[in-house]
């Protein structure tokens, strides 16, 4: 599915230009990076509204604040960003405030900065940048002090814990971690570590493999990029298919670990992706998509709601949204979704009053359909597409041939001068095999529509009408134009 694209007029194009400005926003962030924070808080406030996602301007803004001891700031900006940018240096950044804040604080800022470790790995831990992550927070737990055996014990547990988490995680710095805990069980016990490493070898030659073959497709990604809406160019079609790569080589599952293990990568990588192709509609979609077919519609749900406060104007993904509340039994909000595609009526799209009639009568019943086209027929933009679908329905699946002649005669008066409906008016004759009435059709339509738009009706009569057998029929057809 190609990115949605943006139907906008020229000032638009020129606002969207400036309001997305690369060069003018780093130019601002440099000029940030100058200023006293009181004076450099509103252009970080304001760049972090156009690109929610760019975790370098948060590191940057953070920073500043971490700069003057601003700690409730910096508290406040972490708790706006972290979750939303899953960026290895970001992250850092936050682990060092965590160990600065906890540092004198004896036996429970240690807690405390163990449990931000933590929480940091299991947000992050997947990135193949996470290797310095997983050193500091290893030399962080042999630091700490232990009073009696009991406790050296339990510290050389949590150690080996994170060692064996850390060398069966594909990263840059694999093969440090591995010789690392090499030495480390060798220190503690030459005789267990013979086992231990024997029994982790395999799964760290594995991670490994995967490391060296996931490096080919993230070292396509540039990592500097920020989030702007699709406009077409060449590197931005490069960075949407090495995305679309990564992606599908992590579904693959390459290190074959457990099912949930491989799904929260994937999760991962979706995240990590909409954080620079966060105007892309097609990226929403396959990930709300890829959580409803593994069974999480719940999460899928979120996700097209996430979606949409960044996309308002997707008409596909709140289309898809509806489908899937539908599809879980929940009528009322795909009803809303609906009516909010509907507008005011006045500028309602055809495919927007096609699909809720379609929605009407899946649940509400015939009536409730037929009740809704006679109201959007009335609409002076209600076009001829909304007369063909319901005409359709009508024959096909109500099974009611009669009411759908009527639907085509009645838009006949506002549709004359348009071929294509004509056309489609006469397919549907041509399944009743109604010669009569596509010869009366065909004779209306010829006489008023001008011979320039006349050519593929003449097209129609030539390759449907002939074929059945209706020589003088095609013949009367054409003498009449």
């Amino acid at each position: 599915m190609e990115p949605e694209s943006r139907k906008v007029g020229d000032q638009d194009h020129k606002f969207i230009d400036d309001k997305y400005s690369v060069e003018a926003s780093e130019n601002q962030a440099n000029e940030a990076l100058r200023l006293p924070i009181t004076e450099a808080a509103p252009i970080y406030e304001q760049l972090l509204t156009v690109f929610p996602t760019a975790a370098k301007y948060w590191k940057q803004y953070v920073e500043a604040q971490m700069a003057v001891n601003n700690d409730d700031a910096t508290k406040q900006i972490f708790s706006r960003c972290l979750l939303n940018c899953l960026q290895i240096p970001l992250w850092r950044c936050y682990i060092r405030f965590i160990r600065k804040v906890n540092d004198k604080k004896g036996v429970e800022g240690q807690e405390e900065t163990r449990k931000a470790f933590d929480f940091m790995l299991s947000y992050v831990g997947a990135d193949i940048a996470s290797g310095p992550v997983w050193m500091e927070y290893l030399t962080f737990l042999k630091s700490l002090p232990a009073l009696n055996t009991q406790e050296e014990s339990q510290r050389m547990t949590a150690v080996r814990k994170v060692y064996q988490k850390a060398i069966v995680t594909p990263t840059h710095h694999i093969e440090q971690l591995w010789k690392d805990y090499e030495n480390f069980e060798n220190s503690v016990s030459r005789q267990l570590a013979k086992g231990l490493l024997s029994e982790y070898q395999p799964k760290f030659n594995s991670a490994r493999a995967v490391y060296r073959e996931r490096k080919k497709y993230v070292d396509e990604i540039d990592w500097n990029m920020l989030a702007v809406p699709p406009n077409g160019s060449y590197k931005e079609e490069l960075q949407w298919m090495a995305w679309k790569k990564l992606l599908a080589f992590e579904k693959g599952n390459p290190q074959r670990i457990d099912n949930g293990s491989s799904n929260k990568r994937i999760i991962f990588t979706y995240e990590q992706c909409l954080m620079y192709l966060y105007h892309y509609p097609d990226l929403w979609y396959d990930y709300a998509m890829w959580h409803a077919k593994s069974g999480s519609v719940d999460t899928a749900i979120k996700v097209f709601q996430r979606a949409l406060k960044v996309l308002p104007d997707s008409e596909m993904l709140r289309y898809a949204y509806a489908e899937l509340e539908e599809s879980r039994g929940a009528i009322q909000p795909t009803k809303k979704i609906y009516e909010g595609l509907l507008g005011d009526g006045i500028n309602t799209s055809a495919l927007a009053h096609i699909q809720f009639i379609r929605f009407l009568r899946r649940n509400e019943g015939v009536e409730a359909a037929r009740k809704y086209f006679l109201d959007a027929r009335k609409s002076p933009n209600c076009t001829y597409h909304v007369y063909v679908a319901y005409a359709m329905m009508a024959f096909c699946l109500d099974k009611d041939p009669k009411m759908a002649h009527n639907v085509f005669e009645a838009g006949l008066k506002r549709f004359m001068h348009e071929p294509v409906y004509i056309l489609e008016y006469a397919d549907f004759l041509t399944r009743l095999n109604d010669d009569r009435n596509i010869r009366a059709l065909f004779e209306r339509a010829l006489s008023s529509l001008p011979s320039e738009e006349s050519v593929e009706v003449h097209t129609y009569c030539q390759s449907h009408l002939m074929p059945t057998g209706s020589p003088k029929l095609v013949k009367t057809v054409s003498f009449s134009a």
